[in-house]
């Protein structure tokens, strides 16, 4: 054997060595979708795969349109469509998500959704997704990025601009329901209580009796027109 064939056998060994240690590396699954140590031993559970829309469904169908998965995203295109929904329904929870925006763009986060009427707002509470900047509602704190919309005020600065990713909590435990925006509590309300219903009565909202009463229901995703990302999706019921 040359000094040449022997010095390349000794290269391709040594290579064989240094890879072996990748492979054996843990490799990131769909199946924890983002989930951290913490998450898995609190009792979180992904909400979505990272590829595909498994467990969800369009409001009021069993398909959804206008909704795709992208590179472990689910993203909604310019357009129409239906809004998203998870096929289950959940009564006290946390759930947690990271969102990004297109610039002016407008979304929202549902929950305890029902589907006795023809849109999911009807019923549900929203936490608003929003570029504050550069769209009309976030001249308006009552309807700006993180708040309940439309009720309870969200503050200024707390949200990321247009297509930086923005790090959401929302706990719903009973009456007690808490939005979180980028590691801070940006609303914290009581469903029932006499300012729930005077908030109700003064908006759009009392148009639709059974707005925000229902214990339990689904977890929606809006279409307003407008591009928006979600990724990382994951869930805790609480007792």
């Amino acid at each position: 054997m040359s000094f040449r064939h022997a010095s390349l056998l000794l290269a391709l060994a040594a290579a064989g060595c240094t890879s072996k240690p990748a492979a054996d590396a843990p490799q990131p699954t769909a199946a924890t979708n983002g989930l951290t140590p913490e998450e898995q031993a609190q009792g979180f559970r992904p909400l979505f795969n990272g590829t595909d829309l498994t467990g969800w469904r369009d409001f009021k169908d069993s398909l959804p349109t206008g909704w795709t998965v992208v590179d472990g995203m689910i993203h909604h295109d310019t357009g129409g469509g239906r809004d998203l929904m998870t096929v289950d329904e959940f009564k006290d929870f946390e759930l947690r998500l990271e969102w990004r925006i297109a610039p002016g763009g407008n979304s929202g986060i549902f929950y305890r959704a029902t589907e006795e009427y023809p849109e999911i707002y009807w019923s549900a509470p929203e936490m608003q997704v929003l570029d504050d900047a550069q769209h009309p509602d976030g001249h308006n704190r009552l309807t700006s990025a993180g708040s309940a919309y439309g009720l309870y005020a969200a503050p200024a600065g707390v949200v990321k601009p247009a297509m930086e990713w923005n790090e959401v909590r929302i706990v719903v435990q009973g009456d007690h329901v808490e939005h979180w925006l980028n590691g801070q509590k940006v609303v914290d309300y009581t469903l029932g209580s006499p300012d729930w219903t005077a908030k109700v009565a003064a908006s759009k909202f009392h148009e639709w009796p059974d707005y925000g009463k229902a214990p339990q229901g689904h977890i929606g995703l809006q279409v307003h027109g407008n591009q928006v990302w979600y990724r990382n999706v994951r869930i805790k019921v609480l007792n």
